[in-house]
């Protein structure tokens, strides 16, 4: 086997997803000699793991090429680690990268190497992310996916400039700002990085448990690390302000308690009024143009009082964890 391109997986305790992706991948119009597949498995459970080598070489079997490849980490690193892994294995000249939740479109692959062979170092394919007529807001947000440029949900790069970069920096431990870090390194290297909108995938938003906003809230101690790395970058590219509707928040329901305690009582309630209000227009906003579901509205709700305070926290503590100003 001498495949043109290697498609690398990252996963993670999400068996059916991966297998729904890599049914997508075996029906690709490229001729499957000409691309390997290479699933990272990042530190997931024995169980998980057996099963899921079980289901996918069973898929394989009775099938001609692609080559497909299991890599099993012993311990969670993150997708960031997961897919130097899967690049160090990968044996095609471009890399391409997605996520186990995606459905790439047949001519995904074929459309992508086309673009690669027309003079780009680095591909950033188009997400398509379907919603039903009313979302949520979390499905909504998820949605901001298909405007989000050079994403690891549909990329490819030639591998020896990806090695030449040093593929993905492992300090993101999350699946959040490392393809962006990427693009930036690769474009700072001089690689030429172009739009495909041939190279499509699906990516269908997953169901999400109440109150999912609040644990993503973590996510945003790693865009400190991307403002550490290109200030610039990050303030243009990423459109990121800081968000001072939080920090008003935060402020107002502080200095409410420190007057209440203190006696202060028209200040007091003159505090609470204020971090009432912003968190009304916060909520507000949230519910414009979503789902009005009772439970949806409960939720609005209670984590609009509670996002302000977690992301203040996790942008404190990504700017005193990787030492930078960062607001």
């Amino acid at each position: 086997m001498n495949p043109q391109i290697s498609v690398v997986i990252a996963t993670y305790e999400r068996r059916e997803l991966l297998l729904r992706c890599v049914d997508a991948l075996l029906a690709q119009t490229l001729p499957g000699a000409q691309f390997e597949i290479v699933i990272v498995d990042d530190g997931s459970s024995r169980e998980t793991r057996e099963q899921l080598m079980a289901d996918l070489f069973a898929r394989r079997r009775g099938r001609r090429a692609p080559t497909l490849r299991f890599l099993w980490m012993p311990t969670n690193r993150g997708p960031a680690a997961a897919r130097n892994w899967g690049i160090l294995a990968a044996q095609g000249r471009v890399v391409a990268f997605t996520d186990d939740d995606t459905v790439p479109q047949p001519d995904w692959l074929a459309s992508g190497l086309a673009a690669i062979r027309h003079g780009a170092d680095a591909v950033a394919g188009a997400v398509d992310v379907p919603l039903p007529a009313v979302p949520t807001d979390y499905e909504r947000d998820a949605a901001g996916l298909s405007n989000a440029g050079f994403v690891t949900a549909n990329c490819f790069v030639r591998r020896d400039v990806l090695c030449a970069v040093g593929g993905f920096d492992e300090r993101f431990r999350c699946a959040w700002r490392e393809d962006t870090d990427l693009c930036f390194r690769l474009r700072a290297s001089g690689a030429i990085v172009r739009a495909s909108h041939a190279a499509r995938v699906v990516h269908p938003v997953r169901p999400a448990r109440w109150g999912v906003s609040l644990s993503q809230q973590r996510k945003v101690m790693f865009d400190a690390l991307l403002y550490k790395k290109f200030p610039q970058g990050y303030r243009r590219y990423v459109r990121a302000r800081p968000p001072w509707e939080y920090y008003a928040a935060v402020v107002a329901g502080l200095c409410a308690l420190v007057n209440a305690l203190a006696g202060v009582w028209l200040l007091a309630i003159a505090s609470v009024a204020v971090w009432l209000g912003v968190t009304a227009a916060f909520a507000w906003r949230r519910l414009a143009d979503t789902s009005h579901a009772p439970r949806h509205v409960a939720e609005m709700i209670v984590t609009s009082l509670l996002i302000p305070w977690l992301s203040v926290y996790w942008r404190t503590r990504g700017a005193l964890h990787f030492r930078v100003p960062f607001v």
